[in-house]
């Protein structure tokens, strides 16, 4: 019986950690949204705007335009690497929408009324899929081609996107780190995949 209180109290301290921890971090959250949004110059709105509507166009774009310059120059080398950056941006967005559906979470500005929503947007909060599509563009980018002018600015892009997501209202801190994470790790998921696959199929082949 004893020992039977002693896991009960253990369970409800876990619980009670784990509520706290919670709280914190989501106080912190706000917080620093607020930092970053109320505090924000409004005249770099129209710019993060534009950096924030680039994420969709140049991360359909990439894959399209690095395959067809390996039709011009019927190089299978480049069409695998476009082919990959496509299967990238399709695994992010199932990840993406399935983990939106499941947990749920409202838009700042639709718990927070001081949080001053800057830009439209669809459906919940967690994870940003803006800056999720941005960073997998970028993480996949720079696997198939890893020279730091292919990195660097690639990185840059995508950091500037989870930023606009906070700069204009639209996600909480949390969202956009979860976003990146997401995002590079589907990059990763798709690339031992893909290497799992030909090492089984170049053992068929032997």
């Amino acid at each position: 019986m004893r020992n039977k209180n002693t896991v009960f109290t253990r369970i409800n301290l876990i619980v009670l950690l784990f509520c706290m921890t919670f709280v914190n971090a989501q106080n912190s959250d706000i917080n620093i949204l607020r930092d970053i949004n109320i505090n924000r110059n409004k005249n770099l709105d129209p710019t993060f705007k534009l950096v924030t509507n680039s994420a969709v166009p140049i991360s359909v774009a990439t894959p399209i335009i690095i395959y067809s310059v390996a039709l011009i120059k019927k190089d299978s080398t480049i069409k695998k690497q476009a082919i990959f950056i496509g299967e990238v941006f399709l695994v992010n967005a199932f990840i993406t929408t399935a983990l939106k559906h499941t947990i749920k979470r409202d838009r700042p500005f639709e718990t927070y009324p001081d949080i001053d929503q800057a830009a439209s947007s669809l459906g919940k909060s967690f994870p940003s899929g803006h800056t999720s599509l941005a960073f997998a563009t970028a993480t996949s980018l720079s696997m198939a081609y890893p020279k730091w002018y292919v990195i660097t600015p690639s990185f840059v892009w995508a950091g500037a996107v989870g930023y606009s997501r906070m700069h204009l209202g639209v996600h909480y801190p949390t969202d956009v780190f979860a976003g990146a994470i997401i995002g590079s790790g589907s990059a990763y998921l798709s690339y031992k995949v893909n290497k799992w696959i030909n090492k089984k199929s170049s053992k068929k082949d032997k």
